[in-house]
């Protein structure tokens, strides 16, 4: 008998009042909010650019482009480092959480209220004990033509 789990690794993490996750090899490294640069013209989810170690990394507020509001800078937020196409992007939450082993075989389609701007970020949802994580596509989340 052959089994059919996916196990993933979720770094999971607070976006507003919502419990994001996102597949663990995708995160480099999760930082404090440093001295960032601004960058004239950028949308206005792109807080600026800042230098982590020689890399320069772009500051998204994950909260303002998903649409789900700006993140409260005054709160302690982290960054979450993640590698794209495009470079190294940092992205901007409100709180980390714990990493989650999730069968992603068991991964459920994004609820109906999830359509619109949110949904199309969202590869699903994963259900646990206590929580509903939603499944952040990253690859989806850094493209640059929207």
């Amino acid at each position: 008998m052959t089994t059919d789990k996916e196990i993933v690794e979720l770094a999971t993490f607070y976006v507003g009042d919502g419990l994001c996750g996102m597949n663990i090899l995708k995160v480099q490294e999760i930082n404090k909010l440093m001295q960032m640069t601004k960058v004239p013209q950028a949308p206005d989810y792109v807080l600026g650019i800042l230098n982590l170690r020689g890399q320069i990394v772009t500051i998204i507020d994950l909260g303002k482009k998903l649409g789900l509001g700006e993140t409260d800078i005054t709160s302690d937020p982290r960054n979450i480092i993640v590698n794209s196409a495009g470079g190294h992007v940092g992205l901007l939450v409100r709180q980390i959480s714990d990493v989650v082993s999730a069968d992603m075989s068991k991964l459920e389609q994004a609820p109906a209220n999830m359509s619109g701007i949110q949904g199309e970020y969202f590869t699903g949802v994963y259900k646990t004990k206590q929580n509903l994580i939603g499944i952040l596509d990253v690859d989806r989340v850094l493209r640059i033509d929207d």
